[in-house]
């Protein structure tokens, strides 16, 4: 008999201190399924071939949690795989994934879950309530090296219920709307994922928690099962990862939604650690895809031979997906920057809309609000994003006592500091973006220094709370993220309060943000904290990019209309993956090449969902 330590207040029986099993759901239940949603996937979809593509660099482990697994590949691994239930990427409605039904209960913390006894992992073992159970023992557990997730899983979810082998009810550790449980529950990043407790076996488990006590090294590199569409089928170190699908009778492709979705056979990942090496890789016809998200890319080297003979087609696709927190995060723990007038004067010294202008060829738009943009309700409808101005910025700088210009032109104080920070990025191609903000900034005799830091080594950078200006984009949910940016706990090394700030006002209504039931009362502490926010002058809002801009040889295939409102990435297999690779049309391609025959070339743009 299987012992689990979720104890929960629903409908259980208990047989000893550690032991629980479920006794009736309660009566009334009211299930939901939404199996009539339109459908965005095309029944012209063909199943097979590969999808070659490329990493930047080789994942340091092939773990989903835990040290480093933050990696390139987690979304085949975690973030892209089923969860319970998914937005409906058009109406936004939920729809089922790993669950058939969902139910709420009366206390507004519980959602009940039916299963689908379809549910297959990827080694053909089935999908029970148990792994739901064995999933909150994972994710408590020491042993994974994650604070993050033994946070939320400790203090978010109260705790999971098994009532039969395919019904479960998930308790939230506070009270929330029905659609905001949803959310919680199934968020993409953190949602429940049930773990396939036939794969861990430990062989020494002190804790008695199911989880080798040396988790982290005994899995860096094991592949485990999956209920997604894909698994990871080869691995060349330092050379290639290559996922392979389930096949045709994947379990999914019983549930509408998933029909005609996620249809090539094969993802080769090549690890080709420069970006213009990979170009030229495609353009040859080794990679099938290629993102053109970067205005240079899009405007002007996306017009060589393949692209004017017909050969690689160009698509630009508009979406409406949330934009996270960003821009130019101000660390309030480095000298000066403590100071809100140095911060009013940087905000001002900035200019964001240039660099869209001038730099990005108008292609961007700027972001309302340091905490991200999209969240309906929750967003202050007064959000403006402060222009530029180079007087006002010197107006703030003097009253900081930076009213002197030195022979440079940049301030200095009556102790002859310079008034000089540094930007911290992480990604060559911005270089040019963050020299165009240092030489406005010297407008208001400010100087910003150039700290490239390459790669994930840049985040790290921040997160160990070195930077003094950061440049950086983090992703968002529907429901705005305050405790993890805002609040005095985190105001430490490791975490993503990135710019140090530290207010008991901002902890008190982030707590209350937190606990707050009632919609309309959750949604003005938002604005509350919003408007801190902008008058502390933490983040200068920066840029956001509401589309997806690829290339793509001819050969692959898509729906019309090709995006839907949260397409983040058009041909990739963890998105909504409605593309598919047209075999006889490769191999006319092909021919066509050895013969020299071109065709017209082409550029899609589907503003369907432009806002």
């Amino acid at each position: 008999m299987k012992k689990h330590f979720n104890c929960s207040a629903i409908a259980i029986m208990v047989l000893s201190c550690n032991t629980v099993f479920a006794a009736a759901l309660p009566s009334g239940v009211q299930w939901h399924s939404n199996m009539d949603e339109p459908l965005f996937a095309s029944p012209e979809a063909q199943f097979g071939g590969t999808l070659r593509t490329y990493l930047a660099s080789f994942p340091q482990t092939l773990r989903s949690v835990g040290p480093d697994s933050n990696s390139g590949l987690r979304h085949y691994f975690m973030d892209g795989v089923p969860k319970l239930a998914a937005r409906h990427p058009n109406t936004g409605n939920w729809i089922p994934q790993l669950a058939t039904a969902w139910a709420f209960g009366d206390d507004n913390q519980t959602v009940y879950f039916k299963l689908d006894p379809k549910a297959r992992w990827s080694d053909g073992e089935k999908v029970t309530a148990d792994d739901y159970l064995f999933m909150l023992s994972y994710y408590r557990s020491k042993d994974i090296v994650s604070p993050w997730y033994n946070d939320f899983f400790t203090n978010k979810i109260e705790s999971v219920v098994k009532f039969d082998d395919y019904t479960i009810a998930v308790r939230s550790a506070i009270k929330m709307t029905d659609d905001e449980l949803m959310l919680q529950i199934n968020l993409p990043s953190n949602g429940l994922q049930p773990r396939p407790e036939h794969f861990f076996k430990p062989k020494k488990d002190a804790n008695n928690d199911g989880i080798d006590d040396d988790f982290v090294r005994r899995y860096n590199f094991k592949s485990e099962p999956t209920t997604g569409p894909y698994y990871m089928d080869k691995v060349k170190k330092g050379k290639s990862v290559t996922f392979r699908h389930v096949g045709k009778d994947w379990w999914g492709y019983s549930n509408r939604y998933y029909r005609h979705r996620y249809n090539v056979e094969k993802v080769r990942f090549t690890v080709i650690r420069d970006n213009d090496i990979a170009r030229k890789h495609f353009e040859k016809g080794n990679l099938d895809t290629f993102g053109l998200v970067l205005p240079s890319l899009w405007h002007e080297k996306a017009n060589s031979k393949p692209y004017q003979n017909g050969y690689i087609h160009k698509f630009w696709g508009y979406n409406q997906v949330v934009q996270g927190a960003g821009g130019l995060w101000i660390n309030t723990a480095q000298p000066l920057l403590d100071e809100r007038n140095i911060r009013a004067g940087v905000t001002y010294a900035t200019d964001f809309d240039g660099m869209i202008a001038n730099v990005l060829r108008g292609d961007y738009a700027r972001k309302p609000h340091g905490m991200g943009f999209g969240h309906g309700g929750y967003d202050r409808s007064d959000n403006t994003p402060p222009a530029f101005n180079p007087q006002l910025a010197a107006e703030y700088f003097s009253q900081a006592g930076f009213d002197k210009i030195g022979a440079d032109g940049i301030r200095v104080n009556s102790e002859g500091q310079r008034l000089s920070f540094a930007i911290t990025y992480g990604f060559q191609p911005h270089t040019p973006r963050i020299a165009y903000l240092k030489e406005q900034a010297k407008q208001a005799g400010l100087e910003f220094t150039l700290n490239l830091v390459d790669g994930s080594s840049a985040f790290k950078y921040v997160l160990e709370k070195k930077h003094d200006l950061a440049f950086i984009n983090m992703s968002g949910g529907e429901i705005p993220a305050y405790w993890e940016y805002l609040h005095s706990v985190n105001a430490k090394p490791q975490t993503n309060n990135h710019t140090n700030f530290r207010s008991a006002t901002m902890d008190r209504l982030i707590d209350s943000y937190d606990r707050e039931f009632d919609l309309k009362k959750k949604q003005a502490i938002s604005h509350q904290i919003q408007k801190i926010v902008s008058d502390e002058y933490l983040i200068v809002p920066g840029y956001m990019v509401p589309y997806t801009r690829e290339g793509y040889w001819r050969w692959i295939k898509y729906p019309t209309p090709a995006m839907t409102k949260h397409t983040e990435v058009m041909f990739s297999v963890v998105d909504l993956a409605t593309f598919w690779i047209d075999q006889q049309e490769k191999e006319a391609t092909l021919a066509a090449m050895k013969k020299g025959k071109t065709f017209a070339p082409v550029t899609v743009i589907d503003d369907t969902y432009k806002l």
